[in-house]
């Protein structure tokens, strides 16, 4: 089986390994500096509370003196979220987190009064705002959901309940990333194998079955001790949402979710319609894995296993790394430079260490680095992660550098887009330097497998998450019996008769996916891998003006809706059909797949 990487202190991991935030605040004493500053300069821009009606000028000053506060809360937020995401367990930083939150839900309520207060200004002044050379698309954006603000009163009551609302994501963050104890799994020759977020999608592809199914039962056993406290959890989370779709009259949670980002409810409604359509393509995939496993039974410890026993490729960090700049060759030399200062300037945490928050992630505010968390094993998986955050990150950069801050930041809908154009160049590249069979067999299925676990997958986390929500509208309590039997059906459904369905502990997965807290973000993972599919098509036909025209989405920030931002880019998201190209190429990957095998 691949060798796995203990977990260790954080103190026995080399600094070249670790993330440097001393280039956001040099010591904790900084970010105290800070945080206090932010707390004078808020109010500083509270005092133009009741002045907009003085007419557009004050109103532009109004929102410099908003920003040059957001801006910083968003440079102190950042550096104590990842201070405590590197060790979760250390008291100091979970106190700084949670000093950073109070002051985020400060900053929000004592500001919550600028957009009612916009929202009723006289349409002379309004019109101005529009047209304003700086401002003017930050302003129609905030014009258009007028019926959606409530008054200052009631927006700034909202805002104070900040921390409230965001009890149940907390709550699950702690349990799922501290509290919970995996039991360790046991391989043939006797070896004890620590289980943690970090090991366990390694341990999910090992060729030995019992060491999967261990690893997958030990890791569900921790969940299902906790599935009542996880349900009740999630009812928090489903009914917040709800609430504030509610009071911000909007039809639903999703609408509210969607309107954010101008997102027409159609974006969402193809998706699940196209994808339920090509299910059978999905069926078609899980019953060849069963086939070529020779397994009288498929369970889902099966769905991630290479088919041909042991990964025949495995990365090193630092071999992973040149194969990131070799992949993304086409994306041009400017790309390359920017990309060489993530490594040469350590944005990345690479390895896991006891207590750090699990999985990956790409984060950073406008001034500062966007950094990298991955918990680093050396599978091919991981390589992906890479490339994957990067693409995050190199996004952020390029936004930030080419963008005003108040456009710095592109829309939530745009977000998976990058990261996953870069996986499927990563794809391209991969098929095209490595002959050998086994080789050619695994890189197929890994992207096989990450369609099926990106909009397959993704797409089923949606409609699960929008059947959590109407139930809740009804009166439905989300108890774990309920949730358990809604996922279990939703999961054979998508996954079809070659998964076996006499072992129901795939229900419970519902209680691990913290994307679900995200507030309907799930279902952008499918779109973004979609529309990513044609970008890299794009990027790799050698076009140039192709080329340009992604770096140019790269650069865009939120300046434009991002409908419009993508169909500049050469991808028309309000169609069926870059979904439907993506089913293609699955389908054509499959058939390349299944000749492989016969061979």
């Amino acid at each position: 089986m691949p060798t796995i990487k203990e977990i260790q202190p954080r103190q026995n991991i080399e600094s070249s390994w670790q993330w440097d935030l001393t280039t956001i605040f040099k010591t904790d004493e900084d970010w105290q500096v800070a945080h206090d500053a932010v707390m004078a300069d808020l109010k500083v821009a509270s005092a133009y509370q009741g002045t907009l009606h003085q007419g557009s000028a004050q109103v532009r000053s109004a929102l410099a003196a908003i920003l040059k506060v957001s801006q910083m809360m968003e440079r102190v937020y950042v550096y104590a979220h990842l201070k405590h995401d590197q060790d979760t367990s250390v008291p100091e930083y979970i106190q700084m987190v949670g000093q950073a939150s109070t002051m985020a839900t400060k900053v929000s309520s004592e500001l919550s009064w600028f957009e009612p207060e916009v929202l009723q200004l006289a349409s002379e002044i309004a019109a101005e705002l529009r047209t304003d050379e700086a401002y003017g698309h930050y302003f129609t954006n905030l014009l258009d959901k007028k019926e959606h603000v409530l008054n200052p009163e009631g927006e700034a009551l909202l805002a104070q309940a900040g921390e409230v609302f965001s009890a149940s994501e907390r709550t699950f963050d702690f349990l799922n990333d501290t509290d919970l104890k995996f039991a360790s799994v046991t391989t043939k020759n006797g070896k004890a194998i620590k289980v943690s977020h970090g090991s366990f999608g390694i341990l999910l592809e090992d060729s030995d079955r019992t060491v999967r199914e261990q690893a997958f039962h030990n890791v569900y056993a921790a969940y299902r001790s906790v599935e009542n406290t996880m349900a009740a959890i999630m009812s928090g989370n489903v009914k917040q949402h709800n609430f504030e779709a509610k009071v911000h009259h909007y039809e639903d949670a999703r609408a509210h979710a969607m309107a954010s980002d101008h997102i027409p409810s159609a974006v969402y409604e193809t998706l699940v319609d196209t994808v339920n359509e090509s299910l059978p393509l999905l069926h078609e995939y899980v019953a060849l894995r069963k086939e070529i496993l020779g397994v009288d039974a498929l369970y889902p410890y099966d769905l991630y296993t290479p088919l041909v026993g042991e990964a025949p490729l495995r990365f090193t960090y630092e071999e992973a790394k040149a194969v990131t700049f070799e992949a993304l060759k086409p994306l041009g030399e400017d790309y390359l430079t920017q990309l060489a200062r993530a490594f040469d300037e350590r944005w990345i945490d690479v390895y896991e260490n006891e207590g750090k928050t699990s999985g990956a992630y790409s984060s950073g505010s406008y001034d500062t680095n966007p950094f990298v968390l991955l918990n680093w094993q050396d599978s091919l998986d991981d390589l992906y992660t890479l490339v994957h955050e990067l693409g995050h990150s190199m996004h952020s950069h390029y936004s930030h550098t080419n963008q005003p801050y108040v456009y710095g930041d592109y829309p939530i809908f745009l977000a998976e887009i990058a990261s996953t154009t870069n996986e499927n160049i990563l794809t391209t590249y991969l098929l095209n330097h490595y002959t050998d069979k086994d080789i050619q067999i695994y890189l197929l299925t890994h992207y096989l497998d990450a369609v099926k676990g990106t909009i397959f997958r993704q797409t089923q986390f949606a409609e699960f998450e929008q059947l959590m929500h109407e139930a809740d509208q009804k009166g439905q309590v989300l108890s774990a019996s309920y949730l358990n039997e809604q996922y279990f059906q939703m999961n054979q459904k998508y996954y079809g008769p070659a998964l076996a369905s006499d072992d129901r502990t795939i229900e419970l997965e519902w209680s691990r996916i913290p994307h679900f807290y995200y507030d309907y973000y799930v279902y952008q993972y499918a779109t973004g891998f979609s529309a990513a599919n044609t970008l890299a098509e794009r990027v790799t036909s050698g076009d140039p003006d192709k080329v340009a025209a992604y770096l140019n989405y790269l650069k865009s920030g939120s300046s434009d809706f991002p409908i419009d931002t993508m169909k500049r880019a050469g991808v028309d998201m309000t169609s069926a059909d870059y979904i439907k190209r993506t089913m293609k190429t699955f389908q054509t990957r499959l058939a390349q797949l299944k000749e492989l095998l016969a061979q």
